[in-house]
Order: C-alpha cells, then sequence, then structure tokens
C-alpha cells in the first residue's frame, strides 16, 4: 500500500483537493454538501476530539481508515463497514470510441441524486459534483448511469459514485465509464483508485477484470456528534 493511500482522507484534503478543505492543525474536512469525508493527519482520539470542536454542524462524516479505531465518547458511531481499497495497474489501452458518454453539470444534479438515492453507491449530495469530471449515460433523456472522481491524494485520483439504474444493467454502462474516467486520469498523470465494499463481489469482480488490484483493507466508520 502507498504511504499517501493509507490515509487517503487526509492526503488528499492537504493536496489534490486542498482548495475545498475546511479545517486547521491536523484536522480537515469538506462541507457537508459536498462529502463527509474527513481527514486526520493521525487515527487518535485527540484529533477525533478536535474534529468535533471544529466542525460546525451536526452532519454524519465517515473515516477513511486501514485499521481500526477507537471512537470517543464525543462521537456516536452509526454504521462500520469494512472494503477493499483498489488501485489500477493494467498497462492496458484504454481508449474510448463511445459518444453515449456525456459530461455532467449543475444542471444533471437533481437526476444524479436521484439516480444515486436509488442504488446508493457512496456519499453523494448537492454539492459532490464541485470533486470535478463527473460523466453519465442518458437513455430518452434519463441519466442512467454515471461515475466521476473524488479524492485526489497527491498522484492518485479516486473513481466514486459508480452507478446504474437496476432496470438498465447488462448494457456495460459501468465499464464504459470506469474506462473513460481511468482514460482521463492517466491522460492527466494521475493513477486511478477506488473504494468498493467487501460484500459488493460483483462490483469487485468487475473491477479486478478491468485491470484493478486489491491493495488494501480499508474500514468505513460513519460517525454523529453525540
Amino acid at each position: 500500500m502507498s504511504d499517501v493511500l493509507y490515509n487517503p482522507g487526509w492526503n488528499a484534503l492537504v493536496t489534490g483537493n486542498a482548495a475545498l478543505a475546511k479545517g486547521h492543525g491536523d484536522v480537515r474536512y469538506f462541507d457537508a454538501e459536498v462529502s463527509p469525508i474527513i481527514g486526520l493527519a493521525n487515527f487518535n482520539e485527540l484529533l477525533l476530539n478536535d474534529l468535533y470542536n471544529q466542525i460546525p454542524d451536526n452532519t454524519p462524516r465517515v473515516v477513511f481508515t486501514p485499521e481500526d479505531i477507537v471512537i470517543p465518547p464525543s462521537w456516536k458511531l452509526l454504521r462500520y463497514m469494512t472494503g477493499y481499497q483498489m488501485v489500477w495497474e493494467k498497462p492496458a489501452n484504454t481508449a474510448l470510441d463511445d459518444d453515449i458518454i456525456h459530461s455532467l453539470t449543475h444542471e444533471h444534479v437533481p437526476q444524479m441524486l436521484e439516480l444515486t438515492q436509488l442504488t446508493v453507491p457512496g456519499p453523494f449530495s448537492t454539492r459532490t459534483i464541485e470533486f470535478g469530471y463527473y460523466e453519465g449515460i442518458f437513455e430518452d433523456e434519463k441519466l442512467v448511469a454515471m461515475a466521476g472522481q473524488r479524492l485526489n491524494p497527491g498522484m492518485f485520483t479516486e473513481i466514486s459514485a459508480v452507478c446504474t439504474h437496476p432496470q438498465y444493467l447488462g448494457k456495460s454502462y459501468a465499464r464504459k465509464l470506469l474506462l473513460s474516467q481511468v482514460s482521463r486520469m492517466l491522460a492527466a498523470g494521475n493513477l486511478p483508485f477506488l473504494h468498493v465494499r467487501d460484500d459488493n463481489e460483483r462490483a469487485v469482480n468487475v473491477y479486478k477484470h478491468l485491470g484493478f488490484k486489491i491493495s488494501s483493507v480499508m474500514n468505513f466508520h460513519f460517525i454523529e456528534k453525540a
């Protein structure tokens, strides 16, 4: 595992996503409308308590860690999930000649919210699109599949919000969108990575087939102010 990806939230918030970062000292976070992901220089109770004092609202937050952590009494653990961090390793031709992929803009946010609420690929809110480079596939002017980027720690860029409407599965839409994202990231000199729940066997196998390799286990702690 790369040292940068050991703590992707923190490293993204102090490098590639610094323009969206709030907080100071060893604590960083996004506005809740952008992302619930927070960044701590170290995974300890002292910084979690510092986070509690810095965040101005009671919106649930999520901590990505490669290890389990102790949640102090100031926070309530809402949900805990285990997953994988996967990194692109396939030096394959990702050129994509497909005109069905379209760039998504703020005007598409209502449809993006509707799709992510239906498919639940991970946290997505009204300003998540500000991470940039979201793309989608439409049928009859309806958004039926999408993918974009999220964390940008150093030379790595995370693919996120990969989802397809259940009525439009089996058309390789997710594959097309994933390869489009990979192609753009590689062209920019960045290495794609992603996070996936470890019980989502179908998605893990799709990512492996496309050229991603499991680099580590990752834990997701969803917390809220007690």
